[in-house]
């Protein structure tokens, strides 16, 4: 397992799971799982909404505020308690100060990133991450959008046009230095 490498698992929550997202759960979960059990570090996000957030104002949402909603989804709970670290936020990103500072600390230069919602949290994580002139990799078979697939294949075409088409890959496309193939 490379040491440069992390896996970001992006706000896998309960108030994000739909019949659109859901289907992703056990694939974050298989990949979770093989990923620590080489030892490589892994990162989950929750979203807390607040009273008064633009979301609120701007969008009329109110969602994600407390439990249940904010909580990770049951499924990842076991490896959410092993990971590295878990980071909560209030905006779309990892890269908080918290989740920056993070990424800065352990000299993470790779990040798989997957999660909810492709379009929104994930694309923002891996452009950040971009920016900052990391190696970003969008998994995309371990994400997807609670808004349904016409908004994770948006998010998918964005990506591509901000971080290059070759970051976006499948589980199985990532490479055996980074996660040795299970036997």
């Amino acid at each position: 397992m490379s040491k440069s490498a992390v896996l970001v698992v992006v706000d896998v929550q309960n108030g994000f799971i739909r019949e659109a997202s859901a289907h992703v759960v056990p694939v974050i979960a298989d990949l979770v799982q093989r990923w620590q059990a080489t030892g490589g570090d892994v990162v989950f996000t929750r979203y807390l909404n607040y009273s008064g957030s633009n979301f609120e104002k701007l969008f009329g949402w109110s969602k994600l505020m407390d439990s249940p909603e904010t909580d990770i989804a049951q499924e990842l709970v076991p490896y959410a308690e092993k990971a590295t670290a878990v980071i909560d936020k209030t905006i779309y990103s990892l890269f908080s100060a918290e989740g920056a500072k993070l990424v800065r600390e352990h000299g993470w230069t790779d990040l798989y990133v997957c999660g909810i919602a492709t379009e929104s949290c994930v694309l923002k994580t891996v452009v950040d991450a971009f920016e900052l002139d990391l190696t970003p990799w969008l998994i995309e078979d371990a994400s997807a959008s609670h808004a349904g697939q016409v908004a994770h294949d948006a998010g998918l075409l964005v990506t591509a046009r901000f971080i290059g088409p070759k970051q976006i890959i499948r589980s199985a496309d990532i490479p055996t230095a980074v996660l040795p193939a299970m036997a």
